[in-house]
């Protein structure tokens, strides 16, 4: 018998990418920005990021985390078709929208 791969996650604790995809959708239109890509995909250090032309990328690893959490890398990287930058007004912006829809 095989020894359990450390770490592992079972499908039933992971969601899909169609539905995580969904997801970054639902939170473009309430911030009211269009994503031109949306794409997941294996990263090593980073949960997200977004391109200057409206293309985001997702680690393929955010599928297996808390919702919460997905939420706040999601709006974190849509954010960045408004603010391309992490000043005071990106800051302003990710807290009010996390705090609303807590």
């Amino acid at each position: 018998m095989k020894k359990p791969v450390t770490g592992w996650i079972s499908l039933e604790e992971a969601i899909p990418p169609d539905i995580f995809k969904s997801e970054v959708l639902t939170w473009a239109k309430r911030i009211g920005v269009t994503p031109k890509e949306i794409h997941i995909r294996p990263m090593k250090r980073k949960w997200g990021s977004c391109s200057s032309t409206g293309r985001l990328t997702f680690n393929t690893e955010l599928l297996k985390q808390p919702a919460e959490f997905r939420r706040e890398v999601i709006v974190h990287e849509l954010l960045h078709l408004k603010v391309p930058n992490h000043g005071r007004l990106f800051r302003a912006l990710l807290q009010g929208y996390i705090e609303k829809y807590k």
